[in-house]
């Protein structure tokens, strides 16, 4: 065992223990500062204004932590009134904020020997500057991750009207235990009502990161976290410093920041750097919200939830003579009707549709292609056919979340800030339901048909009348949005996950809430019911999976298994099996009674948005941004086939409860229809 001496001039400060004074400097050795922390070795030197230490707090059972050291040679001075504000400014601010899992815990602020010592959680992880060093410069995907990790901490802090003021590679940690990001070093943070005046040619930030505005006058705003944040983001991205662009070209190399990058970023990566990098603080974003928004507008993953089937009755397979002969029966009795009013054309369509059908079912086994988008495929071992039987092309906004009703009539889709509803028999918009104040992420239907209950970026959920389309009630209580829904099989209660990291349950009878699962330690993206109703499964951004005992309101199990963050859980309809998808683009499924992993599923070539089990347990659909939906042999874990005819990102999936439809929802503003057949 070693000890560390305090005097921050040592210059080999170990020492075997035991001793009384250093061998080095001749210093009495403190062994436990403050009776409860013992110094273990020197972390990093703050160029004279003390130390970084790595101690144990005996206290905690030998807990690691890090203890920072405030011993400036300097006294009488400016500098030493300003470094001693903002150490206690830091640990002021790490009380408050430390309550944020992605910002240390502050464990003690106290004086000893003429020193101030500031006690806070160690992050077991290097910082983004070591690992870039150790590693090739990030990719475009792993940039977005990055920033849909970090800007949720910023949003936290300036809430509480805080600035951190210098955001940097070195302040971010990349920790081991669970990959999220974290947020360290708040000695230059301070309060929005408190405006710091330093003397001339004194800064405080970092040159190269810090924006003109903190530079000039030490001014700094959430927009200017927001401008370091973006310089942080082009450093991983090209492997060139800052710092030295800055000593070269001042600021004028934010203008043209483009020409350093090794190969171009998507476009909705580079709209976001570009206006984060903006000199003008005027023409950069404001607050974190913006930025989010510009980042998800062509990821509706973030906000997607997979919609658990309900288990239904056991669903009779039809021969396809069958099969075909009642659909067209159901659409020459719509055609019927029609033809009161619009005559010749419905007929006519009639005839194309009943002409198309034919020609699929009489050659099953021969591939079929044509620009309606029907599939090439041939059944499956199975005896399965997927058909695209129709597009609905009516929205003006990419469909985040589907669902349809229980009798197969009604499909339910998110427009912006309103839910529309589609009529599968006339193909026609049946209304349009508005009440939220901002976009609608997720909308869901109960088992039983008679609600509907859509969550929204305002933080409330709204639940209608699915017949009459009136509004019943808004359930509130979430402090951040809301993305995902489920309904339990009885259709007695609602839960709900929320960007506030916490999942409520919801009496609808009364409109009260349960009670509140609390677990998470990032977004709460998909959760799902299992078929006994006793169960609850949630996937977050903390990259976990955690079971939910729903009687208990306990967690039974948390796994840590996607290496990205997670999108969507689904459970299948005998209550063995769940599937869950992360960022990583692969799709697992787990044993739910042990949480034991049965299969990993991997095929995909973008990421995975949304996954979805048929109700009679044998197919798991997934969707993605390659613009293509996979079709799996949940069994086996063999994928099936692929549908194609989307021409954007692929974002929501649902099955009816009988399994003859599949519906998907994308970027491409359309919804289409995907009708199921089997042969015996």
């Amino acid at each position: 065992m070693m000890s560390c001496c305090l005097n921050p001039d040592c210059s080999n400060p170990l020492n075997l223990d035991g001793n009384q004074f250093c061998k080095n400097c001749n210093k009495p050795l403190i062994f436990l500062l403050r009776n409860r922390f013992r110094v273990l070795r020197v972390l990093s030197d703050e160029g004279g204004f003390g130390r970084t230490y790595l101690a144990e707090d005996i206290d905690k059972l030998n807990e690691r932590c890090v203890i920072k050291q405030l011993a400036p040679k300097f006294q009488g001075t400016w500098a030493l009134t300003k470094a001693m504000e903002l150490f206690h400014k830091e640990a002021q601010r790490l009380q408050q904020l430390g309550e944020h899992p992605q910002i240390p815990t502050l464990l003690a602020y106290f004086e000893e020997d003429n020193y101030l010592y500031l006690v806070q959680q160690l992050i077991d992880g290097q910082n983004l500057l070591k690992e870039l060093q150790q590693r090739k410069a990030y990719s475009d995907l792993e940039i977005q991750e990055l920033l849909l990790d970090l800007l949720p901490i910023l949003k936290f802090i300036h809430e509480r009207g805080v600035i951190h003021r210098d955001i940097k590679p070195q302040n971010i940690i990349h920790s081991k235990s669970d990959r999220r990001f974290c947020l360290i070093d708040f000695g230059s943070s301070k309060q929005l009502t408190a405006r710091v005046q330093i003397k001339p040619k004194t800064t405080i930030g970092s040159h190269g990161y810090s924006p003109i505005e903190q530079i000039k006058d030490g001014a700094a705003y959430p927009a200017s976290d927001l401008f370091s944040l973006g310089v942080t983001c082009f450093h991983l991205l090209t492997e060139i410093s800052p710092f030295q662009l800055w000593m070269e070209h001042g600021y004028g190399w934010v203008k043209d920041w483009r020409r350093y990058l090794r190969s171009p970023v998507s476009s909705e990566l580079d709209q976001v750097l570009d206006k984060l990098l903006k000199k003008d603080i005027q023409q950069r974003y404001q607050s974190v919200d913006e930025v989010i928004r510009d980042l998800t507008q062509k990821q509706p993953q973030l906000f997607l939830t997979a919609t658990v089937p309900v288990t239904p009755p056991p669903t009779q397979i039809l021969s396809l003579p069958r099969q075909y002969a009642k659909l067209r029966n159901l659409l020459l009795s719509c055609t019927a009707i029609l033809l009161l009013g619009t005559g010749k054309f419905w007929y006519q369509q009639y005839l194309h549709f009943e002409t198309r059908m034919f020609s699929i079912l009489s050659q099953p086994n021969h591939s079929t292609v044509n620009r309606e988008g029907i599939l090439s495929q041939p059944l499956d071992p199975r005896g399965e056919k997927f058909f695209l039987a129709y597009t609905f092309n009516g929205n003006s906004h990419s469909v985040l979340s589907t669902a349809i009703s229980p009798d197969g009539k009604t499909i339910v889709s998110n427009s912006n800030d309103t839910i529309k509803l589609w009529s599968l028999a006339t193909k026609q918009e049946i209304c349009a339901l508005n009440g939220h104040s901002d976009r609608v992420n997720v909308v869901a239907i109960s088992p039983n048909g008679q609600f509907l209950a859509s969550g929204s970026e305002d933080k409330t959920i709204k639940l209608w009348n699915l017949a009459t389309g009136r509004e019943i009630r808004t359930l509130a209580g979430h402090s951040n949005s809301i993305h995902a829904l489920a309904f339990s099989p009885d259709s007695k209660i609602l839960a709900d996950g929320s960007d506030d990291n916490t999942i409520k349950l919801w009496n609808l009878t009364t409109g009260q809430q349960i009670r509140t699962l609390r677990g998470h330690s990032s977004w709460v993206r998909s959760i799902a019911f299992s078929p006994d109703g006793k169960t609850l499964v949630s996937g977050s951004f903390d990259r976990t999976i955690k079971v939910w005992d729903l009687v208990t309101g306990r967690q039974i199990r948390t796994r840590v298994e996607h290496s990205g963050k997670v999108t969507s859980v689904a459970i299948s309809p005998n209550g063995k099996i769940f599937a869950s998808v992360g960022l990583d683009r692969i799709i697992k499924l787990w044993n739910l009674a042990t949480g034991e992993q049965i299969l990993t599923l991997a095929g995909h070539s973008d990421q995975v948005t949304s996954i979805a089990s048929s109700p009679d347990g044998q197919t798991l659909a997934s969707s993605s941004f390659d613009r293509t939906i996979k079709l799996w042999n949940l069994a086996t874990g063999n994928p099936i086939r692929t549908l194609t005819g989307h021409e954007d990102s692929v974002y929501a999936l649902a099955f009816s409860q009988d399994g003859k439809i599949l519906i998907s929802g994308s970027e491409d503003n359309t919804i289409k229809i995907w009708l199921v057949y089997r042969k015996k």
